[in-house]
């Protein structure tokens, strides 16, 4: 090969990989782009379907559903209102920017979203077939599910709290690992790593 081709296909390779991080640029920016819902442009209502709904500047979106940025950290931070489609129609900040009666609404739809309930003791947990057979006492009674293996469905989301998902996509919490006794912990441990 030639020194001109050589130059050729080395600029062409630039090129091509220039114009790709303006492509991921013009996304990150897009992306960056972030709409804020507050008290002055946003009215957030039940619909009689008892649905959210939310007006912003005339416009109003009769069912939307809010996501919460950090739901195992701070609920109540970095929400973002989405649409049956899950499209973005902004982010709520903090929810203290809002009246007490907007955030008892923001609030119950979190609860909703958010229902984990709190593994209080950890009866039993055998594992078969890759899976793990989980019985414990949580805040919502006596419960029993199923957790595929492998260590990612349960996970310390802090350094002592560890979040366990079950083949439904249902969410538990064991708000504390360290008060576990010795059996409880032997039990959860083999779910973690396994």
């Amino acid at each position: 090969m030639s020194a001109s081709e050589t130059r050729k296909k080395v600029t062409s390779a630039q090129t091509a990989e220039r114009l790709k991080e303006e492509e991921t640029a013009g996304s990150l920016s897009d992306a960056a782009d972030v709409y804020y819902l507050t008290k002055d442009n946003a009215a957030f209502h039940k619909t009689e379907g008892q649905m959210l709904a939310v007006t912003i500047m005339e416009e109003t979106h009769s069912a939307v559903y809010v996501h919460s940025s950090f739901p195992h950290t701070n609920k109540h931070m970095f929400l973002s209102v989405r649409t049956l489609e899950n499209r973005e129609i902004g982010m709520i900040r903090s929810l203290d920017d809002f009246s007490e009666d907007t955030q008892q609404l923001l609030k119950e739809q979190l609860h909703i979203r958010y229902f984990t309930p709190e593994i209080r003791k950890v009866i039993s947990v055998k594992e078969e077939f890759g899976y793990s057979y989980w019985e414990a006492e949580t805040s919502a009674g006596l419960c029993r599910f199923t957790v595929r293996g492998g260590g990612s469905h349960a996970k310390l989301v802090t350094p002592d709290r560890l979040l366990v998902t079950d083949v439904d996509g249902n969410r538990f919490v064991i708000q504390d690992i360290s008060k576990l006794t010795d059996k409880e912990f032997r039990m959860v441990e083999m779910c973690m790593y396994g």
